[in-house]
């Protein structure tokens, strides 16, 4: 039975996943997703300001060959990856960006996202060598990158999405920076 967890997300990211409670069920859900038919946009807080206000990163990604625990660009072993993004909000040193999935890569939004040198706040393993732990008091807990919305084709054929809110934390950085 393949019941469980269909959609999943990384470690110290929050929000949304989706948990299908029989086999028709995920394999219908599983479908969707890897044939890329759902909806799956996130929400991140990034290092830096941009120059356009929306745009996309379209470059493949694999296993690191010097961290097995790491993912990397690479023409070697890759798979193809796109991530769109688009600027909610910025400031001199953070920017609020959402982020809309074309594929299905592990850490995908953070290697893409640092490979364009705007790594997510709070992420240890893509980001700057001394990440930033607070911000005005407020902590960072993992990496600032929220799974804020999933949409699917559930089995009878209607249309569903279902949106997380940002969590307490995240809500606090994003008002402190002045980024809502």
């Amino acid at each position: 039975i393949r019941s469980g967890i269909v959609h999943r997300i990384d470690k110290n990211t929050t929000g949304s996943l989706i948990i299908c409670k029989n086999d028709k069920a995920h394999n219908h859900i599983a479908k969707q997703i890897k044939e890329h038919s759902n909806e799956r946009r996130y929400v991140g807080i990034v290092y830096g300001s941009f120059k356009q206000s929306e745009g996309f990163v379209d470059k493949p990604i694999g296993r690191s060959s010097n961290d097995r625990k790491k993912m990397c660009i690479t023409d070697k072993n890759s798979k193809k990856a796109y991530t769109s993004y688009k600027v909610i909000s910025q400031g001199d040193k953070y920017s609020l960006v959402e982020f809309e999935l074309k594929t299905g890569r592990t850490h995908q939004i953070r290697v893409h996202m640092a490979s364009i040198n705007h790594p997510l706040l709070g992420d240890d393993v893509y980001g700057p060598k001394k990440p930033v732990k607070s911000i005005n008091g407020i902590e960072i807990i993992g990496q600032c990158l929220h799974a804020k919305t999933i949409g699917f084709v559930d089995l009878s054929g209607k249309y569903m999405e279902f949106s997380a809110p940002i969590p307490e934390y995240m809500q606090k950085l994003i008002e402190e920076l002045g980024l809502n």
